[in-house]
């Protein structure tokens, strides 16, 4: 026993060398250890190895354990370890690593081929044990298929008589039936024995009844919980593929959109200014749909040794972050754009109340605040990102954390009413027969059906589920929530683009424009740009005609708003 001496740093080579031969429990603890050199237990035979509260202790050479026999028992709790040696840990039958938050990672698994009992400080850890162990299973299941059945018998049997069955000496056992010999323990008395079917070697220390029929069973602690469970980031397969295919179809589309619109040569408009709002929004969503894939891709089969680095680190912190600041700018600048449509379409005649430049900018730059704060809360402490692998603010532990989330919630469901409210006044507006024609309203009430179904499609299903998991009542697992934030969460991102810009004239114009100054498309570049100027020649005449608006004129007010 060794301990409270904070002089001693290191342990140096052959350290314990010349003591006696019997099993030693070395009690190394509360000392100044940094290092443990190379063989440094050489020649002895461990049967504990106690390291705890060596708060300083970084490193242990992978060949510390070389020459010596053992250790049974490993306890390096309370150390600043971020590895374990690894040679000599295939005799550890029992691992404690208790508040050892710098081991991270562990060494190869097949390196704990004895291992009973682990006590580690991060649950992921115990999803590489419990992969083990069904590995083991697995391998064991392959050579006895029928083993179960023979186990049941062997239990009602005396404890010393299993049975073997005579198929012209097929070596396999099976569950006692006809034409079967007593097959006893005592090797001399009995036509077979074990030796029929192994190995000596592989005999030693092999007992049926207690190793197979009642296996050792691994047990690790702390168990996974229900925010992380034994599986990789992203958990299902067919989701690995869909995520990467709509990150790309987020990230290409929005960066064209924003492309376009900021090298366009003809004014910024109120319309075009909130299409680069919501561009670089959902941009921002692609990112982290990206990042998420990437780690994802980078750790699948063995996201166990990943998943403290991940959660815990800036790449986490800055996915969240991405993520809650993308969401949220998102819906705000949606349910603006929607009321700027629905203000321009109920005030149309009157030009004075329009919506101009100088007022969007300050109601953005107020998005732009509330984005950020509310991104920037869990990672001051409201909530947090590293609760779960996808890193989402799901930490409800606390009141005020509930309150976050919550707020969130409300304050989305809160917009989404307000943008279907706006559409179903715009289209109230624009039914007017005097004003649009039917297959213009029909085309009109499409359309709005489209922006309401996919704004719905995205907000319903994380609303509800969410809001139940605030208030502690989780209807769906962690592991079913990935799909909904694969399927559902960027739905808008990836729609937004095309429903808000490349599928309107005015983007298609500019689209066409920007390629002719590349050297392609000329030709339809010229024809938009002859229809652009025929267009507005034909309302200036139309507006010096005229005393006073006409129905005609609305109407095409109307419909450019909404082609905006």
């Amino acid at each position: 026993e060794l301990c409270d001496n904070l002089r001693m740093t290191t342990i140096p080579q052959n350290a314990f060398q010349g003591m006696n031969n019997e099993s030693l429990t070395l009690k190394l603890y509360k000392n100044g250890f940094e290092d443990i050199h190379s063989h440094a237990f050489n020649g002895t035979k461990l049967n504990q190895l106690i390291l705890k509260d060596n708060k300083n202790l970084r490193r242990i050479h992978n060949d510390a354990l070389r020459g010596a026999t053992g250790p049974d028992v490993l306890d390096i709790s309370s150390t600043a370890l971020e590895s374990l040696p690894s040679y000599g840990l295939e005799a550890i039958q029992v691992l404690n690593a208790t508040s050892s938050y710098s081991l991270k990672r562990l060494p190869p698994l097949d390196k704990f081929s004895s291992l009973l009992e682990a006590v580690l400080t991060y649950p992921s850890h115990c999803c590489a044990f419990r992969n083990l162990r069904t590995e083991k299973q697995n391998s064991w299941l392959s050579i006895f298929g029928n083993f179960s059945k023979e186990c049941e018998s062997t239990m009602r049997k005396p404890t010393n008589e299993i049975f073997y069955r005579d198929d012209s000496y097929n070596t396999s056992l099976w569950s006692a039936e006809k034409n079967t010999y007593l097959f006893t323990t005592d090797e001399e008395t009995s036509p077979y024995s074990y030796s029929a079917i192994f190995d000596d070697s592989e005999m030693t220390g092999f007992d049926f009844e207690y190793d197979f029929c009642q296996p050792k069973i691994l047990t690790c602690t702390p168990e996974p919980d229900a925010f992380n469970p034994c599986e990789d980031i992203l958990g299902y397969s067919f989701l690995r593929v869909l995520i990467w295919f709509i990150n790309i179809l987020a990230i290409a589309g929005n960066f064209t959109v924003l492309l376009v619109l900021i090298t366009s040569h003809y004014k910024l408009t109120v319309p075009r200014f909130l299409m680069c709002n919501l561009s670089f929004a959902d941009f921002c969503m692609g990112l982290y749909l990206l990042l998420i894939a990437s780690v994802d891709a980078q750790t699948s089969g063995q996201y166990y040794n990943h998943a403290i680095d991940w959660q815990t680190g800036s790449g986490c912190s800055t996915a969240g972050f991405f993520t809650v600041f993308a969401s949220e700018l998102s819906v705000y600048t949606l349910t603006v754009i929607t009321i700027e449509r629905w203000h321009t379409i109920t005030y149309a005649m009157q030009l004075d109340r329009k919506l101009r430049l100088r007022h969007a900018v300050p109601i953005m730059l107020g998005g732009w605040i509330f984005s950020i704060l509310i991104a920037v809360l869990p990672l001051l402490g409201v909530s947090s990102y590293m609760k779960v692998s996808i890193c989402l603010p799901m930490d409800i532990e606390t009141g005020l954390s509930q309150a976050y989330i919550l707020l969130i919630l409300v304050l989305n469901v809160i917009a989404f009413i307000v943008i279907c409210a706006c559409y179903i006044k715009i289209y109230i507006a624009v039914q007017n027969p005097e004003l649009v024609a039917a297959n213009k309203d029909t085309k009109v009430a499409k359309r709005m059906a489209i922006l309401i179904f996919t704004d719905f499609t995205c907000m319903a299903p994380i609303s509800f589920f969410a809001i139940s998991a605030a208030f502690k009542v989780p209807l769906i697992t962690v592991t079913n929530s990935k799909i909904l934030l694969v399927l559902f969460y960027p739905v808008n991102s990836c729609a937004n683009p095309f429903l808000y810009a490349i599928f309107t004239k005015a983007f298609r114009r500019d689209f066409f424009l920007l390629m002719s100054k590349l050297g392609c498309c000329k030709s339809r570049a010229e024809l938009y740009r002859m229809n652009y100027f025929s267009a507005y020649t034909s309302n200036c005449k139309n507006g010096s005609s005229a005393s006073g608006p006409s129905k005609a004129s609305q109407a095409l007010l109307l419909l450019s708003a909404l082609e905006k």
